[in-house]
């Protein structure tokens, strides 16, 4: 008799939609946070935070867990702190990657990214060995034609980068013939 409870149905149903808010909800509170120690926490002079606040409140999160942010954010809460990360890569043939991220773990975070790059035959390079690729607006300078294999390989790359739960953007110079 399969499809009789309603409560299996509504369960089904509410979880699914509870875990899509929960990871919007995280991300949202990660970028209150960031906000909040940047700019401090006074919403009407830090223009940021305004910003991130009234996202949030388009998205219906929680007063208190916009409050626990900005707590978070200019320390008034102990807890795990997030930073801002930016780490440069090279995927394959050379395609240079920029990943902005936001994250509670750097150790996590470029761990996880630099297990990918491997993976799909590129390498996690020094700090501010890509930026030069990129100019303020962060458009490509110049670009490199992928096709075929090389192709694939970026573009399975990109995906399971940009699956990662810190990743924020993905910036680079690859031309995807």
């Amino acid at each position: 008799m399969s499809g009789h409870s309603k409560w299996s149905t509504i369960k089904r149903k509410k979880g699914a939609e509870d875990s899509k808010r929960a990871q919007v909800f995280t991300r949202l509170a990660k970028d209150i946070t960031i906000a909040a120690r940047n700019g401090g926490e006074d919403v009407s002079s830090n223009p940021a935070l305004r910003a991130a606040v009234e996202k949030a409140k388009a998205f219906n999160m929680p007063k208190v867990n916009v409050e626990r942010a900005i707590a978070r954010g200019v320390g008034k809460l102990d807890g795990q702190v997030v930073l801002e990360a930016i780490y440069e890569g090279y995927g394959p043939s050379g395609v240079a990657v920029l990943i902005k991220c936001l994250t509670d773990n750097k150790n996590r975070t470029v761990s996880e990214i630099r297990s990918l790059f491997n993976k799909f035959g590129g390498s996690l390079a020094e700090a501010g060995s890509v930026t030069y690729v990129f100019d303020s607006s962060m458009d490509a300078t110049f670009t490199i034609p992928l096709s075929g294999e090389a192709r694939l390989r970026f573009e399975n790359l990109y995906e399971e980068i940009e699956s990662l739960d810190d990743v924020v953007n993905i910036y680079t110079n690859a031309d995807l013939i």
